[in-house]
């Protein structure tokens, strides 16, 4: 009879998600897993493998408990609203605690070591997925007749995510909330019909 684990898989792993959070995939050191999460790196290591098994399963974690604006987003039923959603949610996510600014897809890994490039891949897939949805649901928008023939929905995709991103790079910087939702504003006035809006 295998040795009971004397932790909580969930706590461990939601505190590993707390560390990537803030420090990235490189900047997270198995010393600051460890302290963290309260357990010795055999143990992380016996019940997550690698670091790099331990973020992937934190990056599900994380879309997992800290995403669900998206797919709530994409159920709204104009793009405007898909978009508005989208950016209030992310000003939102990205300044809710002090000490992990930003969002865990960009915080994680926008550049790396070579050891870390499969960790760097799985973000960019991360993201991509995240765009090709919005991407989707700004066609059927189209097809509804609640975008114009001439707005491009790939373009409209890769510019909220582009604002998203950005958003979450303000906030690890310091923005406030007051100038990210003035960010996400001045994004939605160029919205295509938000004249009319």
């Amino acid at each position: 009879m295998g040795r009971r684990r004397e932790y909580d898989e969930e706590k461990v792993l939601d505190a590993a998600l707390c560390v990537f959070w803030r420090k990235g995939y490189e900047g997270a050191s198995y010393a600051d897993l460890t302290q963290a999460a309260g357990v010795e790196r055999p143990a992380l290591y016996a019940a997550f493998g690698n670091k790099e098994a331990l973020f992937r399963r934190v990056l599900d974690r994380y879309a997992e408990r800290f995403m669900t604006h998206y797919p709530e987003a994409l159920a709204l039923p104009t793009s405007r609203e898909v978009a508005a959603h989208l950016l209030r949610s992310s000003v939102e996510l990205n300044t809710r605690f002090p000490d992990q600014a930003g969002c865990l897809g960009i915080n994680g890994a926008v550049a790396g070591s070579d050891e870390s490039e499969p960790v760097r891949q799985a973000l960019v897939e991360f993201r991509a997925g995240g765009e090709a949805r919005l991407r989707e649901r700004f066609e059927a928008a189209q097809a509804e007749g609640d975008l114009p023939a001439s707005a491009s929905p790939a373009a409209l995709a890769a510019f909220i995510m582009a604002v998203m991103h950005g958003m979450a790079v303000q906030a690890k910087g310091g923005f406030s909330r007051e100038m990210l939702q003035a960010v996400a504003d001045q994004a939605l006035a160029t919205w295509p019909g938000a004249a009319a809006a």
